[in-house]
């Protein structure tokens, strides 16, 4: 029998070898030696053809009032500082 080590071992070694990088490789030149030049610009003209349609409106509707996000204050805004002014006039004094 085969140890729980050593199958394990195996099991890995053939993970990696299963998922070694392929090579990217050059494609080959075709054999008459014609080298393939692509146009720049390609134009397509529509001049001859009839093309209909008709307008489809989407059957959904877009919501574009939003309500702003309420959140907690983190700071309370005060009205009065009636101690503070208190205080400062003894300090004064």
């Amino acid at each position: 029998m085969v140890s729980m080590l050593t199958r394990t071992l195996l099991v890995g070694a053939f993970a990696l070898a299963a998922a070694a990088p392929a090579f990217a490789q050059d494609e080959e030149a075709p054999a008459d030696g014609a080298k393939v030049i692509y146009k720049t610009k390609t134009e397509i003209d529509f001049e001859g053809l009839d093309v209909s349609g008709e307008l489809v409106k989407p059957s959904s509707a877009l919501v574009l009032d939003r309500k702003k996000a309420q959140f907690n204050p983190l700071i309370k805004l005060r009205t009065d500082f009636n101690a503070e002014m208190e205080s400062s006039v003894d300090e004064v004094k």
